[in-house]
C-alpha cells in the first residue's frame, strides 16, 4: 500500500489470518480475513461470490475455534481481483469488545484504539 493510501486511513488496520463467513439471506461463503480495523475488514474473495459495491452482508470473523466471533453488518466498499473491502455498518456490543481487544493486542497501544473508537461517531 502506498504512503498516500496510508495517510488517508483514519483507522489502524491489523493483519489477522482467520476464518470468515460472509452471508446474505440463504447464501454463505467461507473465506479468510486479510486485515481488520474498527471500521471494516479486508477479506479474500471467495469462489462463487458475485456481490457488488454497496451490497450489504453479514460478516463473521472467527476468533477462537468457532467459540468467539466478531459479527458485523457490512457493505462492500471496494472489490479487487482477490479481495473484498467491507465497511462496517453495524456491530453489536460483544463484537466491538472482541474487536477492541484484538486491536489492542496486535497494535500494542490501547490509547490509540480508544482514540479511534471515539472517532467512530465522526467517521
Amino acid at each position: 500500500m502506498s504512503d498516500s493510501s496510508n495517510d488517508k486511513r483514519r483507522f489502524s488496520r491489523v493483519d489477522f489470518n482467520t476464518s470468515t463467513t460472509i452471508s446474505s439471506g440463504n447464501h454463505h461463503w467461507q473465506s479468510h480475513l486479510v486485515d481488520i480495523s474498527l471500521k471494516g475488514a479486508l477479506i479474500n474473495r471467495p469462489e462463487g461470490w458475485d456481490g457488488n459495491i454497496g451490497d450489504e452482508y453479514k460478516v463473521a470473523v472467527i476468533l477462537k475455534e468457532d467459540e468467539v466471533a466478531i459479527n458485523m453488518t457490512a457493505s462492500v466498499a471496494h472489490i479487487q481481483d482477490s479481495h473484498i473491502g467491507f465497511r462496517c455498518e453495524h456491530i453489536d456490543s460483544n463484537s466491538i469488545t472482541h474487536l477492541q481487544r484484538l486491536m489492542e493486542l496486535n497494535l500494542g497501544d490501547a490509547e490509540l484504539v480508544n482514540r479511534e473508537l471515539s472517532m467512530l461517531d465522526h467517521a
